[in-house]
């Protein structure tokens, strides 16, 4: 079955690791079609708009979106709103996936971060007098009910035996709390699957020390972003991490790293992260067979001698994807 994808390369090293990661996955699977799109600061420098209504309607209309990187100034500029807090509102992907599987043999990682994705502290409303700023915490039942469902879903569709809950509801009872009670109610429709809940401080510190504990940790949206990044040092750090936003109505699939201008246009940008991605948007399309082969790729060349700077080597990006190409090849 032939699928179409598209493709978001965005900001900075967006620009180079998702051309690399489209050239794995259409190695994996030759019949891919992929519809290009733009996004990102420099498209609103470039054209007046970040989020073009043409790649708005790409995403929604293709199989699955394989996005980039995107830049955003550090104050703030008239008329931007950063491509991917967009993509994730206007489409209500609200879910963040973010794997973590140890390449090293000494590594014993495995686990998954599921965060809500829509609401908490990045659902906007901060206000500032100069003097005194407020920032509000919205957390609502439906949206933490329907983000567990999703998490439970996961855990019993990979076989993940256990779902650690991760709040602070001793400090903040109202709203953690909020978000621990719908948690709770939706575990009961998954008996088989092994309850229990962590402070966030604790949480962090057990998943530093002993990442080997966790099985599907599920929280909210800051401390999901703060978690989740925490965890990559255990798979190598960010040029490793993938991650996923999942809806109803799309699936938007990116690494975790940022646009990285420091190191934009130099040839080194370590593309694994976002054919990891490519890897779990292959997945989301049913294509299993190929997303196994891209991981099993990524790890031979992982533990291997063609390794971008950031992970001790000195391959370019292009020097790593035709490594993990040849890979691909030599296994099919």
């Amino acid at each position: 079955m032939s699928h179409t994808i598209c493709a978001i390369p965005g900001d900075g090293i967006g620009r180079e690791v998702i051309p690399a990661a489209v050239a794995v996955l259409q190695a994996a699977v030759p019949d891919l079609r992929v519809e290009w799109a733009d996004s990102g600061f420099e498209t609103l420098e470039r054209t007046g708009e970040a989020l073009p209504a043409r790649t708005l309607q790409l995403v929604e209309g293709t199989a699955a979106t394989l996005f980039g990187a995107v830049s955003s100034p550090l104050q703030p500029t008239p008329g931007y709103e950063s491509a991917i807090l967009a993509l994730r509102r206007r489409l209500d992907l609200y879910a963040c996936v973010r794997p973590v599987r140890g390449f090293a043999p000494a590594s014993h990682a495995d686990l998954i971060v599921v965060r809500e994705n829509t609401e908490d502290l990045y659902g906007g409303g901060e206000e500032s007098d100069g003097q005194r700023a407020v920032a509000r915490r919205v957390i609502t039942r439906a949206a933490s009910q329907r983000v567990a469902h999703l998490a439970f879903g996961l855990a019993r569709r990979l076989g993940r035996r256990r779902v650690t809950i991760v709040h602070k509801a001793t400090v903040l009872p109202k709203t953690c709390g909020l978000f621990r009670e719908a948690v709770l109610e939706v575990a009961r429709d998954f008996p088989e699957i092994a309850v229990d809940e962590m402070l966030v401080d604790s949480a962090a510190l057990r998943l530093a020390t002993q990442p080997a504990s966790f099985d599907v940790i599920l929280t909210t949206n800051l401390f999901g972003d703060i978690l989740s990044d925490l965890a990559t040092m255990h798979a190598g750090g960010l040029g490793l991490a993938p991650s996923a936003n999942l809806g109803d109505r799309a699936a938007v699939f990116e690494p975790v790293h940022g646009s990285a201008p420091d190191i934009a246009g130099q040839g080194i940008a370590n593309p694994l992260g976002a054919i990891l991605a490519g890897a779990m948007l292959l997945d989301h399309i049913g294509e299993h067979a190929a997303a196994a082969a891209v991981r099993a790729a990524v790890t031979a060349t992982v533990t291997g001698p063609t390794r971008t700077p950031d992970l001790g080597g000195a391959a370019t990006t292009g020097e790593v994807t035709q490594a993990i190409s040849y890979q691909l090849m030599a296994d099919g």
